[in-house]
C-alpha cells in the first residue's frame, strides 16, 4: 500500500498492532518519525503487547493521550489473537477518547510482499489457518493505495485448488505457499513465502488508513472471524465424548 505524503504537521500519531499470527508487530508512527518491532506472539501476546506499545511510545517521547487513533490488524487470524488486539485497541480507544483503525491482516501480507520489490500486479495472499484450509484474498495496489480484489475467505485446500486452476494466480504470498506447496496448483505464480518486515508493513496501512478517514468508533471495534465455530465449551466436548463411547459401544 502506498504511503499518503503529507505535510509533516499534518501527519497522525497512530500506535497499530498485529497479533493475528504466531508473531507480534507493532509500529508507532508520528509526525516526523517511526517506530516498530516485531516478536514472538501467539500466547505471549495478551501480555507483551501493553509493555511494548509502552516502550515504543518512551522511544519517541510520547503518552498514550498523544495518539491520534489505534490501529490494530482485525483478521483473519487466529482467533485469540484477534481477541487481543481488538481488546486492546478498543480498550485504549475508550480510555482516550481516540478512533480505531481496523486493518486487513491479509493485506498486510500483500504490502510486505510489494515492499520486498517482489510482485508488480495482482497478488493473492494465503495463509495457512491450520485444521487443512487457508485465510485466502486477492489484492491489487494503484495509485490510491490497496484494492480488495476477492475479498478475505476461509477456503478448504480443495476448494482453494479449483478457484486457482479455474483462474490462475499471477504472484501468491503467504505461509501457504509453504505449507501447501504439493496440493496448490502453483502455475507460474511468483511466491512469496517469506515475510520481510511485517511491523514495516503494518506502519504502511495505519498511515494510509488514516489518511482514507478509516475510522471506527471503540464500540464499533470488532475482529473479523472467518470460522463459526473455534472452540467447543466444556458441555459440548462432554457431550461429543458422550457419543462417541455410545458409538463404540454399538460398534462392539
Amino acid at each position: 500500500m502506498a504511503t499518503a505524503t503529507l505535510p509533516a504537521a499534518m501527519e497522525p500519531c497512530l500506535l497499530a498492532i498485529d497479533t493475528s499470527t504466531e508473531r507480534m508487530a507493532l509500529a508507532l508512527c508520528w509526525p516526523g518519525g517511526c517506530v516498530h518491532r516485531v516478536e514472538p506472539g501467539a500466547a505471549a501476546s495478551s501480555a507483551r503487547v501493553l509493555p511494548l506499545a509502552q516502550a515504543l511510545l518512551a522511544q519517541a517521547g510520547l503518552t498514550f493521550a498523544q495518539l491520534d487513533a489505534i490501529a490494530f490488524c482485525a483478521g483473519p487470524g487466529a482467533f485469540t489473537g484477534l481477541r487481543t488486539a481488538c481488546a486492546v485497541a478498543q480498550g485504549l480507544a475508550y480510555a482516550h477518547g481516540r478512533p480505531v483503525l481496523p486493518l486487513d491482516s491479509l493485506m498486510l501480507v500483500a504490502e510486505d510482499a510489494a515492499a520486498q520489490g517482489m510482485c508488480q500486479g495482482p497478488i493473492w495472499v494465503a495463509m495457512d489457518a491450520r485444521m487443512d484450509e487457508v485465510y485466502a484474498a486477492a489484492y491489487e495496489r494503484d495509485a490510491g493505495g490497496w484494492r480488495t480484489l476477492v475479498p478475505p475467505a476461509l477456503y478448504t485446500v480443495p476448494a482453494l485448488a479449483a478457484r486457482w486452476s479455474a483462474e490462475p494466480p499471477v504472484a501468491v504470498a503467504g505461509s501457504a505457499v509453504e505449507a501447501f506447496a504439493q496440493r496448490l496448483p502453483w502455475g507460474t505464480a511468483q511466491r512469496v513465502p517469506a515475510e520481510h518486515d511485517r511491523s514495516a508493513a503494518l506502519a504502511t496501512l495505519a498511515r494510509q488508513a488514516w489518511a482514507q478517514g478509516v475510522r471506527v468508533s471503540a464500540e464499533q471495534t470488532l475482529p473479523l472471524y472467518l470460522r463459526d465455530k473455534v472452540a467447543f465449551t466444556t458441555d459440548e466436548r462432554t457431550r461429543a465424548a458422550e457419543a462417541k463411547a455410545r458409538s463404540s459401544l454399538r460398534s462392539d
